[in-house]
């Protein structure tokens, strides 16, 4: 079968930046996906998606101007009801047969050219048939109806075509952008195709300022990249457009020179991709005063509104030179340099007008704005959210301080100054919503507290902990800097997750309009890598006291949504999900140790006796859930009649007290494997003692060796997870 190789182009006005890499990759897929299904395109076809501002298309290789035809056997019905007691073809079987097209002038000749397949109620009738393949004028319509109908677009555009009868009238569309051109090539022929109110053909236009000319007439669909760069001053492809503007960054930072590189956001050069055809990056530079203000602003304003890459130092610091990426390359670019640097002027001084007007007011004067912030309508203002904050921080406070070993403090007056530093921080936290350059720029929210506090000269420690309180921010963020900010950011992200639950704001699907996944899984970052000795159901009760009457105590299912986040998380780091399920079945009250147990567990898994064990240890818990009330993991020695259970319990009574010293020293690895001398003498007593005694009194001794056996070998993982 000859092929040849596909182009489709569709020519619009400029399409959303941050939606143009979907809908490229979107239009592409869809388009060669529903080729394949109808058989032009081939297991080996490859596309190639371009999407630039003002255009979406899609190359594919190995196209067939028509698809082989496939004989097809349909089932038509069952015999007891295709055919009468004498054989002849019943009205319901020639009825269906007309509907598939075959011939029924001669019933007979029609029953006979079916096949019998099964036997008895089963017997039916099949039709063979050969389907014609589709030609791809057809076949290429449909797959471009599709491409267009599945295109994710964030919202759609209403416009009108001028219609083509006599009399004058509009017709509407429907599409993300008016669209204006259509390019269908099989190799160097033009295939008929329709959409949007156009019709294909080979000609589209280049950039709109820097084409060599107006229309550009794409040879063949192989020709067409080239031939848009050539003729049109465009790469079309998103790909290669990136990478573009990524070497010319980076090439414009070193021509700067001082070791200066531009600011890393994929997002941002993703955006800025989208926005031209055909890149071009400038330096620009702005006054030196305005580095005075926090280089966060003025890069948040740089980015967000200018879509410009600032550019930083060896050091990390922010220069007064920003790169521009304009879609224009004219011979002097001295007008758009101006032209940029004077917008971006205005945006820098707003940053700066707003950083000095903050900077009027302490943020210990806004605490009482918070009250007229309303939070939630079911958990009150920020100041009441402040107030919870602070009583559960201190409730974290007096938990480590109560710990066994307190982390990181040498003395517990410590604590005193700890809790002292986070009640301070505590009561600032949120006060830098109530400032002109959060209300500008809520992104800065935290990080200008910091500011505002070191500019206050609070307490070392205490603007750091405000600034950090948020963290971590996203995965892989870094977490808060010092143990005031890792209370901080706890009491905080536990009175999100608390009072959400508790008023029943739940994620549920893709939709977490709170965050609540991000917030508990903050949550069990800091516990686990800040290595707290802190019980996760002790901070959920405390956490939930200060709430009162506002909520339903949500603990329980709290903690399930937690552990969720954390088996998620260390499956994503490597961990097997039967040890992850292992381990977080017991619910571990520290989180801290769920990175020992996992080893304690993979290494145990290791072991030739763990198979054997993990499934012993399924079987006696089978048998434990099973028996009447609770069992006692109590042994009645003189009740140990059978010489296997004997052996049995003995070799738990020495192998027990190891095991549990080594699991209150912390030695998890070393308790499991001190689990595998019980193999033996386990496999023994299964092949040889009956549990379900005839004797009340001996079923009940050997219910209670089987719970002492039970407790030992799960302190720290349920090893029955481990068993296939």
């Amino acid at each position: 079968m000859t092929t040849k190789n596909l182009l489709v182009e569709l020519f619009v006005e400029e399409l959303p930046p941050k939606a143009l890499p979907k809908l490229g990759d979107a239009f592409a897929g869809v388009l060669a996906e529903q080729l394949k299904a109808q058989g032009l395109a081939g297991a080996n076809s490859v596309v190639t998606p371009f999407a630039s501002p003002r255009r979406l298309a899609a190359h594919v290789t190995h196209v067939a101007l028509k698809a082989e035809d496939k004989a097809v056997q349909q089932k038509l019905m069952p015999v007891s009801v295709a055919l009468t007691a004498d054989g002849q073809a019943t009205p319901a079987l020639l009825k269906k047969l007309q509907s598939l097209g075959a011939d029924v002038s001669d019933p007979a000749a029609a029953v006979a050219a079916l096949k019998r397949q099964g036997e008895g109620k089963a017997e039916a009738l099949f039709y063979d048939s050969l389907v014609t393949g589709a030609t791809l004028d057809t076949g290429l319509q449909k797959a471009l109806d599709e491409a267009i109908a599945k295109l994710p677009i964030p919202k759609v555009m209403t416009y009108q075509l001028e219609t083509d009868c006599e009399l004058p009238g509009w017709s509407s569309v429907h599409f993300v952008r008016p669209a204006h051109g259509l390019v269908a090539l099989h190799g160097e022929t033009v295939v008929p195709v329709k959409a949007l109110g156009l019709t294909a053909g080979h000609t589209t236009q280049g950039h709109r300022f820097e084409a060599a000319q107006s229309r550009v007439e794409i040879p063949n669909a192989d020709a067409y990249a080239q031939t848009l760069r050539d003729d049109g001053a465009v790469i079309a492809s998103f790909a290669e457009r990136k990478a573009e503007i990524a070497r010319q960054l980076a090439a414009a930072a070193a021509q700067v020179g001082n070791g200066c590189r531009p600011i890393e956001d994929e997002a941002l050069l993703d955006e800025v991709t989208a926005l031209v055809e055909r890149p071009n990056v400038l330096v620009c530079q702005f006054e030196k005063e305005f580095l005075d203000v926090p280089q966060e602003c003025l890069i948040l304003t740089m980015k967000a509104n200018q879509k410009y890459f600032p550019l930083l130092d060896a050091a990390g610091k922010l220069t007064n030179q920003f790169l521009v990426v304009s879609n224009i390359r004219p011979a002097d670019p001295s007008a758009v340099i101006g032209g940029n640097e004077r917008v971006v002027r205005p945006r820098l001084a707003d940053a700066k007008f707003f950083f000095d007007q903050d900077r009027k007011k302490t943020l210990e004067s806004r605490v009482p704005g918070l009250a007229k912030v309303v939070y939630h309508n079911k958990l009150g203002t920020q100041g009441e959210r402040s107030e919870r904050v602070r009583a559960i921080a201190h409730a974290i406070v007096n938990q480590w301080r109560l710990a066994t070993v307190p982390f990181g403090v040498d003395e517990k007056d410590h604590f005193d100054v700890l809790d002292s530093k986070v009640q301070q921080a505590a009561l600032l936290a949120k006060t830098d919503l109530l400032t002109d350059m959060v209300g500008e720029f809520p992104e800065l929210q935290g990080i200008m507290g910091g500011y505002y506090a070191r500019h206050e000269g609070l307490r070392d420690g205490v603007a750091i902990a405000i600034e950090d309180h948020y963290k971590p921010r996203f995965a892989g963020d870094a977490l808060p800097r010092n143990h005031t900010g890792t209370v901080l950011a706890l009491a905080d992200k536990l009175e999100t997750l608390v009072g959400m639950f508790g008023i029943g704001n739940l994620p549920t699907g893709d939709k977490d309009p709170f965050a609540l996944r991000r917030h508990a899984l903050g949550v069990v970052r800091i516990l686990t890598e800040k290595q707290l000795p802190l019980d996760l159901p002790a901070l959920l009760q405390a956490a939930a006291q200060p709430f009162g009457e506002l909520i339903t105590n949500p603990t329980a299912a709290l903690l399930d949504f937690m552990l969720d986040r954390q088996a998620v998380s260390l499956r994503d780091q490597g961990y097997s999900a039967q040890e992850v399920d292992a381990v977080l079945a017991l619910k571990p009250a520290r989180l801290s140790e769920v990175a020992q147990r996992l080893a304690a567990v993979r290494a145990f898994a290791a072991l030739p006796e763990a198979p054997a064990l993990a499934a012993a240890n399924k079987r006696v818990g089978n048998i434990l859930k099973k028996a009447e009330g609770a069992v006692q993991p109590e042994v009645n020695p003189a009740l140990l009649k059978e010489a296997a259970e004997a052996a049995l319990a003995a070799a738990l009574a020495q192998v027990a007290p190891a095991a549990q010293a080594a699991f209150e020293r912390g030695d998890h690895t070393a308790n499991l494997q001190a689990l595998a001398a019980l193999k033996a003498p386990v496999d023994t007593f299964f092949d040889q003692v009956m549990v379900n005694a005839d004797d009340p009194a001996l079923k009940a001794n050997r219910l209670g060796l089987l719970a002492s056996l039970h407790a030992a070998m799960n302190r720290v993982a349920d090893l029955s997870r481990l068993a296939a």
